[in-house]
């Protein structure tokens, strides 16, 4: 007799239907897995086989083919242990078609029938959802996530003999509805600006980014408070939206990276990979596309703490996805696309030793030495970043004084505000619609041209600025998006000059000891 009943398959982020056909005919004892199935696949017959019999079900001694169709789609992972099973049952009449073909399984099975998590259970149960269908079986642990889907009824089952018994009609189990309110309950960030003394100048600059949505480098010599600074900046940043989080957990779920007893991702992502990752770790691959580091900071942040210690050629991998908030992988088994909208913190030390132009320590650095050192960061992708800044050493007045900071909770205001302003001006879509820009930052060439009106004298400024820094059409376009930042902060429509000094003394490398 066959049986069919349905799975899923994911290509990147992006999935589709899977039909398990199950036959089992008279011959000798066999189990065969055709259908492109990878190695974890094709150990599912021996999963499978313990768990049917660990269940008190029938495994029947007889000739078995399961097919996974479409045969030309690879598959991968251990989810295909609850459909193979079912498929099993169903074929052997142990359960009846009518109602073991009505859900969508996801699920990996242990020898003793038990059903454990999944990694990608979001983005698949999105894939059910895509396809029209309507009723999906997912592990127990894996409800809460696959839940969030709106239109899917999900039915967590945690063993293989509960939910036989449930396509039995013996037992009941109730679609899993999660607490939405509970989910999105925001704990307050734990890191504070309020910690940082000082260092107002680079607190403005963060406060200009996070606004806008720029990318920042920060140069200061060892403990200046560059990396205390890049911590706190999630803290400042928007919320994210109820659909920014989908996007993230699906990353995350891909990942396997969801932690437990929280299915949804709900506060920005902070990514600190070590400087020793490699082009893979940063920006995705493998011999199975994986996201990297720039897609699992989608709508967070990505920070390069000692930037010129990373590959150089891992850096300049980060050049097309920063530009185009996208990142492709192409292998020869296949190209996929992952999201990478984020911002990119950078923190280096002036030179090699660390101390080129510090006001208490003299540096050991040849000016070979110190240029070198900076050489390791290319022009190109420093042109892509929108705000240098130099972090100098506190002096002991402001480590002692006894005046407590901003907050981080008043800096976010102010940061809300002005992202409130650029989704008004770009539109009701700008954070749903992905072709849509949701910051200054995503603007391209026609919402700079449209929104950045610039008053006389700031034209004035920015044309000496254009001719006496050089600048690339790309660096003009930068400075532009980062005077409307600052005039958003300012509540101003028209970018004035003093908008367009501040953007530029942003841009000015040179004085950041880049030559």
């Amino acid at each position: 007799m066959i049986a069919i009943v349905k799975s899923t398959v994911l290509q990147g982020l992006d999935g589709q239907i899977v039909e398990v056909e199950v036959d089992v005919s008279k011959g000798l004892p066999s189990f065969d897995i055709v259908g492109l199935p990878d190695t974890s696949v094709r150990e599912a017959k021996d999963r499978v086989r313990a768990a049917i019999k660990n269940s008190g079900l029938e495994f029947p001694v007889r000739r078995i083919t399961v097919n996974l169709a479409p045969a030309d789609l690879k598959k991968e992972g251990p989810i295909y242990d609850l459909p193979i099973a079912i498929g099993i049952l169903t074929a052997t009449e142990q359960l009846l078609p009518e109602r073991s073909g009505m859900f969508v399984y996801l699920g990996e099975l242990s020898l003793n029938g038990a059903l454990r998590s999944i990694a990608g259970a979001l983005p698949n149960v999105l894939a059910v959802r895509d396809s029209s269908l309507c009723e999906v079986v997912v592990p127990s642990e894996n409800a809460g996530e696959a839940a969030l889907v709106e239109g899917v009824n999900v039915y967590p089952a945690s063993s293989l003999a509960e939910l036989a018994e449930f396509l039995r009609g013996e037992r009941d189990i109730p679609p899993y509805k999660p607490d939405l309110n509970e989910l999105l309950n925001r704990d307050n960030y734990d890191l504070d600006f309020a910690d940082v003394k000082g260092q107002q100048a680079a607190k403005r600059s963060m406060e200009v980014a996070a606004a806008g949505g720029h990318n920042l480098l920060m140069v200061g010599s060892p403990g200046s408070g560059k990396t205390m600074l890049a911590r706190r900046l999630p803290g400042i940043l928007p919320d994210l939206t109820f659909q920014e989080s989908i996007e993230v957990t699906k990353i995350y779920s891909l990942a396997g990276l969801l932690k437990p007893g929280m299915p949804l991702v709900v506060r920005r992502p902070f990514r600190t990979p070590h400087h020793t990752a490699s082009t893979v770790g940063l920006v995705g691959g493998g011999r199975t596309p994986r996201p990297g580091e720039i897609s699992l900071a989608h709508y967070g942040v990505l920070f390069l703490d000692e930037m010129p210690e990373f590959q150089k050629d891992a850096l300049e991998a980060l050049r097309q996805p920063l530009e185009d908030g996208t990142v492709t992988i192409s292998r020869a088994s296949a190209s996929l696309t992952y999201p990478a909208r984020l911002m990119l913190v950078g923190a280096l030390n002036p030179c090699s030793c660390g101390y080129h132009g510090d006001s208490a320590r003299e540096c050991t650095c040849t000016p070979h030495q110190v240029q070198r050192y900076f050489s390791r960061l290319s022009g190109p992708l420093l042109d892509r970043i929108d705000i240098c800044i130099e972090v100098p050493r506190l002096p002991y007045e402001d480590i002692s004084s006894g005046e407590k900071p901003e907050s981080s909770a008043s800096i976010k205001e102010r940061v809300e505000a002005a992202r409130a302003r650029q989704i008004a001006r770009f539109g009701a879509e700008a954070g749903n619609n992905s072709s849509a820009p949701s910051c200054n930052a995503r603007m391209g060439s026609k919402e700079v041209r449209r929104y950045c009106k610039l008053s006389k004298a700031a034209r004035e400024l920015i044309k000496e600025a254009f001719l006496r820094l050089s600048l690339s059409a790309r660096s003009y376009d930068r400075i532009l998006k980062v005077s409307r930042t600052i005039a958003d902060l300012d509540c101003s429509d028209i970018i004035e000059d003093f908008h367009v000094a501040e953007a530029v003394q942003y841009r000015s490398l040179d004085r950041l000891y880049v030559m």
